[in-house]
């Protein structure tokens, strides 16, 4: 069984087996997933995307300012090119992009188009878990290096997880390094809601899709038909929670362990935690980052933090 393979088996034995039930939101991205979350982001409920993209449209050379001459680009969980476009166009005298995702298909196709869209840029994809600590391409070594995180991704981790990938980030980047993150900002709940919730159904496929790679690449044994999506906003967490339920008593079978399900039981697939700027900043300090600059939309449901490394 092939490395990444066999973690997956057990990342999801543990987590079918953790009370209460949960599988990690990284598996979420296989081909099929990676590209439906690809069509979250087109959707009108989903401002994430779309709010970030005027942020980095708007503020590219302000963004730009941070970003030394000669710099080695990282974006962590690169996926889709979209928005690294933004900053590569305000970036002309960049050193090599080092594009990191978990995703090996998605990786290589847009480094591809990368390579063709800026044939001056090196490109140097590595095919990693961003959240564990993964080394740099010996290229990259004398070059200053600048982190790049969009998406509110950071809102996935728990607040102790977060601090822990940006102090892990401080160490990959180097100390005066500058990372670009994009934060999802405190909102209401109703807004929260219909983005994690859309008409079309799109994400409800998309959490759905982890079972079906969970039965396909695993041989597992499971009734895709007895799971329902469930999204929420959680008050109290600050967080969106994402949810697998069981719409029936269920047993699901994975590498000769048995995991039964009773009806209305959930499998916690994802939380994305919101901010505002004053916790966000406290939640960098602590991991050696100081925010230099932030920029909003004009509805104030993003924000881009341009951080330096204090060490």
């Amino acid at each position: 069984m092939h490395d990444d393979t066999t973690r997956f088996m057990a990342d999801v034995i543990a987590g079918l087996g953790a009370t209460p039930k949960r599988l990690s939101p990284k598996y979420f991205y296989d081909a099929a997933g990676s590209a439906l979350f690809l069509d979250i982001t087109r959707l009108d409920e989903y401002y994430v995307t779309r709010a970030e993209l005027e942020i980095l449209g708007q503020y590219a050379s302000d963004i730009a300012a941070h970003v030394p001459a000669g710099a080695v680009l990282v974006e962590f969980g690169s996926g889709a090119s979209t928005k690294i476009r933004k900053l590569l166009d305000a970036l002309p005298r960049l050193a090599g992009y080092v594009p990191v995702d978990i995703s090996v298909e998605l990786l290589a196709q847009e480094a591809e188009e990368l390579h063709r869209d800026f044939p001056a840029l090196p490109v140097w994809p590595i095919a990693a878990d961003f959240t564990t600590e993964f080394a740099l391409p010996a290229a990259a070594a004398h070059s200053p290096k600048v982190g790049f995180f969009p998406g509110s991704t950071i809102g996935n981790f728990e607040p102790h997880e977060a601090e822990h990938f940006l102090a892990c980030a401080a160490h990959t980047l180097g100390p005066g390094a500058a990372f670009i993150i994009g934060v999802d900002l405190e909102k209401s709940p109703a807004t929260l809601n219909a983005a994690y919730n859309d008409a079309a159904g799109v994400t409800a496929r998309f959490n759905l899709n982890m079972l079906a790679r969970i039965r396909r690449e695993l041989d597992a044994q499971i009734d895709l038909q007895g799971f329902r999506h469930h999204a929420f906003y959680n008050t109290d967490a600050r967080r969106i929670e994402m949810h697998l339920v069981a719409t029936r008593a269920q047993t699901v079978r994975v590498d000769g362990h048995h995991f039964d399900f009773a009806a209305g039981e959930s499998i916690h697939t994802e939380n994305s935690y919101k901010y505002t700027q004053a916790r966000f900043a406290e939640l960098a300090a602590r991991a050696g980052w100081q925010i230099e600059a932030s920029w909003t939309d004009a509805q104030g449901l993003m924000s881009v933090q341009a951080l330096r490394c204090r060490s």
